[in-house]
This record gives structure tokens, sequence and C-alpha cells, in this order.
């Protein structure tokens, strides 16, 4: 329990913690400086100086007591207050009494120690200046007030020790977090780049900082360039074998139609027709990370022109409210292939789909829905990987396909650095596809 709540109050980014590691030291340390050295070693002069002032008020109460009456006792300590750099009034005025301001530390000791040590002590007064110490003792003569320089009895600004603990260790955070910066900045620098190497984009990135910095950026640039080596074969390796196979196909359909049409040479120029899909199937799913380049452009204006062709079709396409006027960083031909091939799976199998959008600062979010019979929820895995045909769960009354329209729409949410769901539909009853497109 309280390891979770300490991982959700530490920060997250990596500057937040750093600052953290710089200063959760520096505070700890002048914390127990000022705790161990301000207050111990201040109050223990504290108490020195005011034993000192207690001798010498001991024997100015001496002095008065001594004295045969209270004119001879005024003459008696007037010389001895000057020579002490004293201020005594005898008699004093009653009214004086304990006070000291909240945050004087040292007065409270200094207020103990004279009450211990003074029997006849009557107040002590730090309040009304706090340069001076206003004292009011009992004598025999009657009350003798007594006022001195508050440093007599107490060091001399104690907070400066603090201040220039205080302002000394703040510009050594600086400092450091100066330097610690320009350590982290290669840090950042390669989580950017691969943060947009995830969502299709590559940016350019050079390793620097730290020797396990530039190595964790040189391992992370042979890792992009073997992707892309590998997207780049499997693109020419599908596109080489397609466009291969369509000169036999065109000489077989040539042939057939020199040949008398009957039964036999309908049923086999249908299957030509299903190849020849199939072969713009795999040119489609090999050129689906090489449409286009991310760019700025309207979620809502894409999905609009998919479902206008989706209608042109003869398609039944309902569409909720879009939001207008939000752009995002995305590459439109690629998306508009997505969500052409999951309205095209909605359409081929029901007979009316429903398209959604909805949009956060982090994601782009389309919903496909349909009333078709759908897609087990233990067979949805298997639906997304390429030539995957669930015959067993959605009907092919309105066509055939070759199983790469969700693997392309899966293909094209994980090169934007987001992904496709797929679930029940609660207002269609079908399939629901849900296409997450990082912003």
């Amino acid at each position: 329990m309280s390891q979770g709540w300490i991982k959700r109050t530490l920060p997250r980014g990596l500057y937040g913690r750093a600052a953290l590691i710089l200063l959760l030291p520096v505070l700890t340390l002048q914390l127990v400086v000022s705790v161990v050295f301000i207050q111990r070693h201040f109050e223990g002069v504290t108490r020195q100086m005011t034993r000192n002032v207690v001798r010498e008020l001991s024997y100015l109460v001496q002095q008065v007591e001594a004295a045969p009456d209270a004119a001879a006792a005024r003459a008696q300590v007037e010389g001895l207050a000057r020579a002490l750099v004293m201020e005594v009034t005898l008699p004093a005025p009653s009214g004086l009494r304990d006070d000291r301001r909240f945050y004087d530390l040292s007065g409270r000791t200094v207020t103990a120690l004279l009450h211990d040590a003074l029997p006849g002590m009557r107040a002590v007064d730090l309040a009304a200046d706090t340069r001076q110490l206003r004292l009011l003792i009992d004598t025999a003569r009657g009350p003798m007030q007594v006022v001195l320089d508050r440093r007599a009895v107490s060091a001399s600004n104690p907070h400066q020790l603090l201040v220039l603990m205080i302002v000394t260790g703040l510009l050594m955070t600086l400092i450091a977090f100066l330097f610690l910066r320009n350590q982290l900045r290669p840090i950042t620098r390669l989580a950017r780049a691969a943060e947009a190497f995830g969502k299709g984009r590559v940016v350019r990135y050079k390793p620097s900082g730290a020797t396990e910095v530039r190595s964790a950026g040189n391992a992370f640039l042979d890792m992009r360039n073997r992707i892309e080596r590998q997207i780049e074969q499997r693109t020419l390796m599908l596109s080489g074998v397609s466009h291969d196979l369509r000169t036999p196909l065109t000489r077989l359909k040539l042939s057939l139609s020199m040949i008398e049409e009957s039964d036999e040479t309908r049923a086999m120029q249908r299957d030509l027709g299903d190849m020849e899909r199939m072969l713009d199937a795999f040119l489609d799913f090999a050129r689906s990370d090489a449409l286009d380049d991310p760019e700025p452009c309207d979620p809502a204006a894409i999905l609009e022109h998919v479902v206008e062709k989706a209608r042109a079709g003869g398609g039944a396409v309902e569409t909720g409210e879009l939001p207008e006027g939000v752009r995002a960083m995305l590459r439109p031909l690629a998306v508009e292939r997505a969500l052409q091939n999951l309205l095209d799976n909605a359409l081929r199998y029901g007979s009316r789909a429903r398209v959604d959008l909805d949009i956060t600062d982090k994601v782009v979010r389309f919903t496909v829905e349909d009333d078709g019979p759908g897609i087990p929820r233990e067979r949805r895995e298997e639906a997304m990987k390429p030539f995957q045909r669930l015959d067993a769960a959605r009907n092919q009354n309105r066509g055939t396909g070759v199983g790469l329209g969700l693997a392309i729409a899966s293909d094209i949410a994980r090169s934007h650095g987001g992904l496709l769901r797929l679930g029940k539909s609660a207002a269609l009853g079908g399939l629901r596809a849900e296409l997450v497109l990082a912003r």
C-alpha cells in the first residue's frame, strides 16, 4: 500500500526525478545542519552569554540591597550600569511582563535562564524592541528595570548562517541541474526518436552524451535500420511476386477469351478474377507502410471521404457527430486505406454500418460497427493476422477475401503508434472495430 502511494506521488518525467534527486539531499542536509548545528550551537552560546549577564545582574542586585536607602542604591548602581553598558531605573514602573516574538527561539532560552538564576526576576521583555532586553527585578529598594543590548545574551544574527546556507544550496543546485540537463538531453532526444519511429515517423537522430547513452543510441539506430530493411525487403518481395504473377494471369485471361464461352470457362474466369483481387490485396498489404509520409491533416475529412465512396457503391453507412477543425499528424492515404478495409468488411458481412470519430489530446479513435455475425472473442487476435479467413465466424454471402483487410488496418495502426481493437457492437450487435492512432 505504501509503495503504491510513493509511486503515485513521485514525478514520472526524467527531469522531475532528476530534480528530486538533486533537491532531496540538499534540503535534507540543510535541515540537519539547521537543527543540529544552529539550534544546538547557538543555544549553547546563548546559555553561556546569558550566564555572564546573570553574574552582572546579581552583582547589581547585591549593591542595591546593600545600600542604606533608595537614593544611595540609585547612586551606587548608576556608575556600575555605565561601566556594564546598561540602563537602570530605580524604582521602576511595574507594568513590564514576559514577552517575546514567536520566531525568537533563543529568547525562550534567555527567559528561562534569567528566571531560574535570579529569584527576584519578575519579567523579561524581548518583544518591545528586538535589539534590547528589558528586565524587571524585585529588590529590597523596590522594582528595578534594567535595559541592555540584546547581543549581550544571544549570538548576533544567527539567521545569517541559515540564509547563506540556503542561498549557497540553491546556487549549487542550479549549477548541478544545468550540468545534469546536458546529460539528460541526449536521453530525451533518444526517447523522442524512438517514440516518433513507433508512430511511423523517422526523425534525424545522432547519438551523443555519456558512453552508455551513446551505446543505447547506436543500438536504436541499428535496430531502426534493420526494421526499415526488413520492411523494404517484404515490400519488394510481395510486390515482385504479385507483379510477376500478373503476366501468366493475363495470358490465361486472353486464352479464355478466345475459347467458346461455357459454364466451365465462366467458372475459370471467376477464379481468375478472384486471383487478381488476391494479388491486389497482396500489393495493398506490401505497400501499407510506403503509401505516404506523416503530415497534419483533418481526420474527419478522411473519414467523410471514405464514407462517401462507400455510399456511392451502395453501402448503407451511418455517421455520428464528427469533430471539426481538429488536425493530427497522420499518414492520410494509409489511414484512408485502413478505414476503407474496415468499412468494406463491415458492409461485406453486414447489411449496414456505422462510423464514429473521437479525438483526444493523445489519440485519434475511429470506430466502425456493423450488424453482421461478428467474430468470437477467442478468435479476434487470430483475425488480425495476415491471410486468416474465419469462414466459420463470418458468412461469405457478400463476397470473399484473402484475410488481409484487418491485417492491413492493424499494420497501419501500429505504424502510427496505435492499435486495432475488435469487440462486439452494442448499437448494431455485430463487430466493433476501433482504429486507435497516436496524435
